[in-house]
């Protein structure tokens, strides 16, 4: 048995939290149901929770923050509370003091008589043209609790996906950053201390040695040139990709890559299919919903393929045709669109499309860190490798030196 931090509603919308014991979240769940009670979140036991976040973490709001608003929102609006009512709670509930301040203007704006997608839209930065869209079509159509749980699907697979690409990265960022660490120190601090026996010795240093006691010895005296250039070359690099033309040919070379292109792409498309299914399953308009999808593109060629989608659909062209004639989009995303449009269920075909891309996205991405990950190992071994052959063959080289 654990005990479990709880938040919850009854019947009449009164907000209630505390502790409640049960094996696992699923039982404390079904237990405060029992007891009369909407369970809003559930929170894992005391002893698995950290005591203290950073100052810093509590000022910033996270897309999984926004996630856990619209999950509590969407189960409070599904209980059959009034908005306010909702808005009130979710704000009680928040743990950041940044996203209560959210919920708060957003409240104030309700009451001020705007709906609530206008209220969400006076903060771009943390609700998307794609979130208040879909808002604004659920409260024209009064299912708002059905959009909000969709919305609640459409952030937890996108989130699902973006830890799966962090997940995948740490093993081999953290390879490469040990790597580096170990030549800085055998160059930095260990290789000194030979040239220093060296000269004593008056030992014959091999070529090999020799280099590297020079570049040790730039390590030492030009380190800060070294990282000064470094910076710059990142920063212009980052000033040069967005510019129009620098963010184009970025974007064309990412596409272009042997490995990584194809899993850019993937990643593309299951964006676009998930985002312009979810829209169209919430009636958006399809020419609408298009638009929503090509400003939410992360790479200038697949925008303009999708801009092409929206030209097309607006001369009654539908979807399939234009996305073959953009060039961009795989075959197997240009024929099951064409499917789905030929069985009048475009939106449930684009959702099995993205569903079929991020399965892809997962199965390439672990097919890269299984090929990546050996491949920074073999390399970091043959760096490291080379400097302490070099150092090992001055020291042999002493055994040749006349006494």
């Amino acid at each position: 048995m654990a005990t479990f931090r709880y938040k919850a509603v009854n019947a009449q919308g009164n907000f209630s939290e505390g502790n409640i014991d049960a094996v696992d979240t699923p039982t404390a769940s079904y237990r405060l149901q029992s007891m009369g009670l909407i369970p809003v979140s559930i929170e894992a036991p005391f002893s698995q929770r950290p005591a203290r976040l950073p100052k810093l973490y509590l000022r910033r709001v996270s897309r999984k923050d926004i996630l856990f608003f619209t999950e509590e929102l969407a189960t409070l609006v599904r209980a059959g509370l009034p908005l306010d009512r909702s808005l009130t709670i979710t704000a009680e509930l928040a743990s950041k003091p940044a996203l209560r301040s959210v919920i708060n203007d957003v409240l104030k704006q309700i009451k001020g008589g705007k709906s609530l997608a206008e209220a969400l839209g006076a903060h771009p930065k943390h609700f998307t043209r794609l979130y208040v869209n879909m808002i604004r079509a659920g409260e024209a159509g009064g299912v708002l609790d059905v959009i909000l749980g969709r919305l609640v699907e459409f952030e937890r697979s996108a989130d699902e996906l973006r830890s799966h690409l962090i997940a995948a990265l740490i093993y081999p960022c953290l390879l490469t950053a040990v790597g580096l660490g170990s030549i800085g120190i055998l160059l930095y601090f260990v290789i000194p201390k030979f040239a220093g026996i060296f000269e004593e010795m008056g030992a014959a240093v091999p070529p090999a040695t020799m280099a590297m006691l020079w570049l040790s010895k730039m390590t030492r005296s030009y380190w800060w040139i070294v990282l000064g250039g470094l910076a710059a070359v990142i920063a212009g690099t980052r000033y040069w990709i967005q510019t129009s033309r620098g963010r184009r040919v970025w974007d064309v070379l990412k596409l272009k890559l042997p490995l990584l292109g194809p899993t850019v792409l993937k990643m593309e498309m299951a964006r676009f299919a998930r985002t312009l299914g979810t829209l169209l399953t919430s009636s958006v308009p399809l020419i609408a919903g298009v638009r929503i999808v090509q400003d939410i593109a992360s790479n200038e060629i697949v925008a303009e393929g999708i801009s092409k989608i929206a030209d097309g659909a607006k001369r009654g062209e539908g979807v399939s045709r234009p996305m073959r004639e953009a060039g961009v989009f795989p075959g197997l995303a240009v024929h099951l669109v064409e499917v789905g449009e030929e069985t009048g269920r475009l939106d449930t075909m684009l959702l099995q499309l993205a569903d079929v891309y991020e399965k892809d996205v997962k199965t390439s991405i672990k097919a890269l860190t299984s090929v990546f990950e050996p491949a920074i190992i073999l390399v970091m071994g043959v760096l490291v490798g080379t400097v302490v052959l070099s150092m090992l063959m001055a020291i042999f080289s002493i055994n040749e030196i006349g006494f």
